[in-house]
């Protein structure tokens, strides 16, 4: 099951140059932060139980440690790696579509949907018509009241106002630290953030590569199974990609078979989750890509193999380096098509001081 038809000639691309390589060093004040907030955090994921057998724990990769700001892209940036998103990068990603057939990787939304925590999706239509009869045509209309977390409910694009890390004492604001240092004291607000809110995002269009996770292992991955960098590349000699094919400002997601628990088994799918870990966090940030995406509920390895960590993936990709990530994806038709590189696209919902963002992306081959 291989691709010999994936890869178009490449174009030169005038992105942003690859970031610096990061050292991992995990310092005790960050460790402790991040082992404290571990059990919390975590909620139902820190229950999930993980044999030794489903692990697959790539050698040990450290916490970046180093002040991560200000951005590459400047102090005041707060459109972190969707400024990958250039005239060139544009055509560059064009050039993957062949066919114009589009992929919807979203997920419907409804009531019953799998959730973090304790979050709700709730619709109503409020009277029946809303509203109504007008003129002597007698039109009448419905309208519909949406109470949920924008942003962080079914198919979720984390923005970078969602994720932080706090380098001080309990509850010291002026060192929990977002993207580009911002602080919690400078952004928070009760009515949307003051700083890296959702409206700040650029539209991203970019060539996207799918890893099929699934058919390399002949099946759907467990809970706490970590994907490895030696799985992606597997992938990638299996599906016949050139590492070199994969270019600063791409989009790389994960099709692992988590997906088909949703709304089957939401109990099991909210349990933990396989995904990447620190060491394909580290490809991802050398490789200066825009974002990683996913069909389960985080991205990331649930439970972390290192239970001292509260999702490390999140605060090294969104937090320090400005990467996002998506959620809850559904890859089916990709995968039955066997189309594994495409035009990927998606336009945060630009709410004003909102840290994420409902909406479909789509993938155009």
């Amino acid at each position: 099951m291989t691709d010999t038809a994936d890869s178009p000639a490449d174009p030169p691309v005038n992105s942003p140059a690859t970031a610096d390589r990061r050292t991992f060093l995990k310092t005790a004040g960050i460790a402790g932060a991040a082992g404290a907030l571990a059990g919390a955090a975590h909620g139902k994921f820190g229950l999930a139980p993980i044999a030794a057998a489903q692990a697959q724990p790539a050698a040990p990769v450290k916490l970046s440690a180093e002040k991560w700001w200000p951005s590459k892209w400047g102090a005041d940036d707060e459109a972190g790696a969707s400024n990958h998103i250039t005239p060139a990068k544009v055509l560059d990603a064009a050039r993957w579509i062949r066919d114009g057939k589009v992929y919807r990787l979203g997920r419907v939304y409804e009531n019953g949907m799998p959730m973090f925590g304790q979050r709700a999706f709730v619709l109503r239509i409020p009277g029946g018509p809303t509203g109504g009869p007008f003129g002597d045509n007698k039109l009448v209309y419905y309208d519909d009241f949406l109470a949920t977390e924008i942003g962080q409910t079914g198919t979720q694009f984390d923005g970078l106002g969602h994720i932080g890390i706090q380098l001080g004492k309990d509850g010291d604001k002026s060192e929990m630290r977002f993207y580009n240092g911002f602080t919690a004291a400078e952004i928070g607000d009760s009515y949307g953030l003051k700083k890296l809110g959702a409206e700040k995002l650029k539209p991203l269009f970019t060539r996207g590569h799918l890893f099929d996770l699934a058919g390399l292992k002949d099946g759907m991955m467990d809970a706490g199974q970590e994907i490895t960098l030696a799985d992606l590349r597997a992938c990638m000699q299996r599906q016949n990609i050139q590492e070199s094919d994969i270019k600063p400002g791409d989009a790389v997601l994960f099709h692992t078979g988590w997906g088909s628990l949703w709304m089957k088994n939401n109990d099991r799918y909210t349990s933990g989750e396989p995904g990447i870990g620190l060491e394909v966090a580290r490809w991802v940030i050398e490789k200066d890509l825009c974002l990683t995406g996913a069909d389960t509920l985080g991205v990331e390895v649930l439970p972390n193999p290192d239970k001292s960590l509260g999702f490390p993936v999140h605060g090294e990709l969104i937090c320090k380096h400005g990467i996002f990530i998506q959620e809850n994806l559904v890859f089916d038709e990709l995968i039955a098509d066997k189309k594994h590189q495409f035009a990927f696209i998606f336009v945060p919902a630009p709410i004003k001081g909102a840290t994420g963002s409902n909406g479909s992306p789509i993938a155009v081959t």
